[in-house]
């Protein structure tokens, strides 16, 4: 398949951080591991993964700007173009030596008349060795597959997706989240929690799940796959159905096909309305 010129640069540079990263994810026994906080870890692999991206999306693209998860902001403030990286998302997976992990990049194109769109996105499992990814208006694919969102429409055999909350979330995001929870699980086949945000909305995209779900999540977790959703057919919003390509710095999500994300939404709305 031929790729555009920044989508080749995107996946070069995945791949080349993929491979340190595979080389570490089979000696995850000897990684050194600083602790940032409860549930939250940030190795070596994550460093150098990132420094590896970082090196190769601006030396490709000199004077773009970034947002990274491990090393933050960078860059001009009134950017016409921003990367979005998160050099390993699933990073408990991998300290535990489970092959659910990806390398997420998102790039954002501020407009003419100042509003941001997101323009590309791409979410990287190397231990599976799924490429998913998708440019503003050419459609998602996985590899070199075209996919698209489940055409399901009743909840009772649907799958969805969420984080659940861990040590390090804030005690005031756990009730929303257990609201949403006890209504939804009457409702549907099954609720899965794999550990990667990126990777979940990946699956959404490719009909994997009906639906994904979380509150508090960062840019960098979620700025590709929202955008692979979308060009997959589906659509993504925070609870209030606004769209999210600005993205705050705590993001809450909701995605699905055009029909199980108005579902979902209604759910997660009453539940947050249902807060005391």
């Amino acid at each position: 398949m031929r790729l555009s010129p920044v989508m080749t640069v995107m996946q070069s540079a995945a791949q080349k951080a993929a491979k340190r990263l595979l080389r570490d994810f089979n000696e995850v026994e000897q990684l050194q591991v600083s602790i940032k906080g409860p549930g939250d870890f940030v190795s070596q692999a994550d460093l150098r993964a990132e420094q590896t991206l970082r090196e190769e999306l601006e030396r490709a693209r000199p004077g773009y700007a970034f947002l990274m998860e491990e090393s933050g902001e960078s860059g001009g403030e009134n950017w016409t173009w921003r990367w979005i990286v998160d050099p390993l998302d699933g990073t408990t997976n991998f300290l535990h030596g489970i092959p659910h992990w990806a390398i997420s990049i998102g790039l954002q194109r501020r407009m003419p008349d100042g509003r941001i769109e997101l323009a590309a996105g791409l979410v990287y499992n190397p231990a599976a060795n799924e490429m998913f990814w998708a440019e503003k208006g050419t459609g998602a694919f996985l590899n070199e597959r075209r996919i698209r969102v489940s055409a399901r429409r009743d909840m009772q055999e649907s799958v969805f997706a969420t984080g659940i909350p861990f040590a390090k979330v804030p005690a005031r995001q756990r009730l929303p989240f257990a609201r949403v929870m006890g209504n939804l699980m009457p409702r549907v086949a099954g609720i899965r929690r794999f550990g990667a945000a990126a990777l979940d909305l990946a699956w959404v995209a490719a009909g994997r799940y009906e639906g994904y779900w979380e509150f508090g999540i960062k840019p960098w977790d979620c700025a590709a796959g929202i955008l692979i959703v979308r060009e997959a057919g589906g659509q993504v919003t925070d609870p209030a159905g606004l769209d999210l390509d600005t993205m705050p710095d705590d993001v809450m999500i909701v995605a699905g096909n055009g029909i199980m994300h108005k579902k979902l939404l209604e759910i997660v709305a009453d539940s947050l309305t249902d807060q005391p």
